[in-house]
């Protein structure tokens, strides 16, 4: 753990003054992306569009957003974050509001593609950025915060879409075009913000004191070279070592299980309730996600405290899967419990994952093989709805609940196999931490 009582204050300045606006970052990239989740019904009914176009849709956007993934974040590196970040918001937010005037399939299908090419390299630029201001046994904790930002979203969002929902009829616009229009317009608003607030490394930062200053940038050198020293860091060790193929497979198999919910989870809470989706169902939809943000705060510095990421992160994960068997064909009380259950896990675990990616890789291999991990991974959003509705087609609901839980407990063993493969990769420091990470 950090010791240095300069290098702490440092840290914890750092915290304060990036961790809250990155997490807002995170609260609109995530609501912009899931929010056509609680249009669904009447967006379908609107705009003419099948439930098989829905899931293909709402899975295209995951396409375009892995495809621009690792030139995204190659280009953040070299540019730097605060333009690289205004640049991606301010997109992605035209883009989300732009789905107001999503008139059929086509146009939904050409709106989601644009979506996810304007948004590509934000989670991984931000994944990035992490590694240029804290040092590696601080960055459990620090992703853990940020990834409050995945339930915030559905805790506020939830109530603000459902709400924005009702004001159908307003200025002849229909409920889920205001919910697109303001959402969308937020992001942009919050894009430009970040030009002016963010720095690009802790050398830059002016509000940092000099001692602190001077001390985080030579913690975060010396990790570099240590780095550095066990391979050249360079493009090649992001995509020459099946180390990473694996990191691939885990972070696939995770978000299959996030997206597979998120993008059906207003839906079966309003018939859960026997309700319409709208202000009252999105207040019930935000109890799973105050659940997975208790757990995002606690496990990650459990992990950090102990080591244990690889085994707590296994477990975080058993037990999302668990929670979305559970809840398929159980009384609605107890298929809400097991949802609280299944979006703690499949959102605790993710601040647990990236510690072992980006202990693994430093320099421009970061910035790429960070890249290609999410953009590969990310595909589960993707496969996971399109998945879900061939299986509910198929066999009858809820099977495709079914299959997305045995895809998470797939993942369980993929993280319970790191363990076999401990060596570094190229461009990596050589496993030394406590426990088992």
């Amino acid at each position: 753990m950090v010791s240095n009582p300069t290098l702490e204050r440092a840290v914890a300045r750092a915290r304060l003054r990036l961790v809250p606006f990155l997490l807002l970052m995170y609260v609109l990239a995530f609501l912009d992306r899931a929010n056509i989740g609680f249009a669904k019904d009447a967006f379908q009914a609107s705009a003419g569009i099948s439930a098989a176009a829905y899931a293909l849709g709402a899975g295209l956007f995951f396409l375009t957003y892995a495809a621009f993934e690792v030139p995204s974040n190659l280009i953040m590196h070299r540019v730097g974050a605060k333009i690289w970040m205004c640049r991606i918001m301010v997109t992605w937010g035209l883009v989300s509001a732009a789905m107001m005037f999503t008139q059929g399939e086509m146009s939904f299908y050409a709106l989601r593609l644009l979506l996810g090419a304007a948004e590509a390299g934000f989670f991984p630029g931000v994944i990035l950025y992490v590694t240029y201001w804290f040092p590696q046994e601080k960055r459990g904790q620090i992703l853990g915060l940020f990834y409050f930002g995945a339930p915030i979203s559905f805790i506020l969002g939830s109530p603000l879409s459902g709400l924005l929902l009702e004001f159908h009829g307003a200025w002849g616009l229909e409920g889920w075009q205001w919910m697109f229009l303001i959402e969308g317009l937020l992001a942009s608003i919050v894009g430009i913000w970040a030009f002016w607030y963010l720095d690009d490394k802790p050398a830059d930062a002016k509000w940092l004191p000099a001692d602190e200053r001077k001390a985080l940038v030579a913690a975060i050198a010396t990790e570099e070279k240590a780095k550095e020293s066990h391979g050249h860091a360079g493009l090649k060790a992001a995509f020459a070592n099946p180390r990473i193929l694996h990191f691939v497979v885990i972070y696939f198999l995770i978000q299959m299980s996030v997206y597979g919910v998120v993008f059906y989870l207003p839906t079966q809470v309003a018939a859960l309730l026997g309700k319409k989706v709208g202000l009252e169902v999105g207040l019930v939809t935000a109890i799973p996600w105050i659940c997975a943000m208790a757990a995002t705060y606690f496990i990650p510095r459990l992990a950090d405290q102990t080591g244990k990421h690889r085994s707590l992160a296994a477990l975080t994960l058993a037990v999302s899967g668990a929670g979305i068997a559970v809840s398929a064909g159980t009384p609605p009380a107890v298929a809400l419990v097991a949802l609280c259950f299944a979006a703690a896990g499949f959102i605790a675990v993710q601040p647990m994952f990236w510690t072992f990616p980006t202990r693994y890789l430093g320099g421009v291999a970061a910035a790429a093989g960070i890249a290609l991990v999410n953009a590969m991974g990310a595909l589960g959003g993707f496969f996971a709805p399109n998945v879900k509705n061939w299986a509910d087609a198929t066999f009858g609901a809820p099977a495709g609940l079914y299959v997305l839980a045995a895809t998470t407990f797939i993942g369980v063993l993929a993280i319970l196999a790191l363990g076999a493969a401990r060596q570094p990769v190229a461009g990596a420091t050589p496993v030394t931490a406590r426990g088992d990470r």
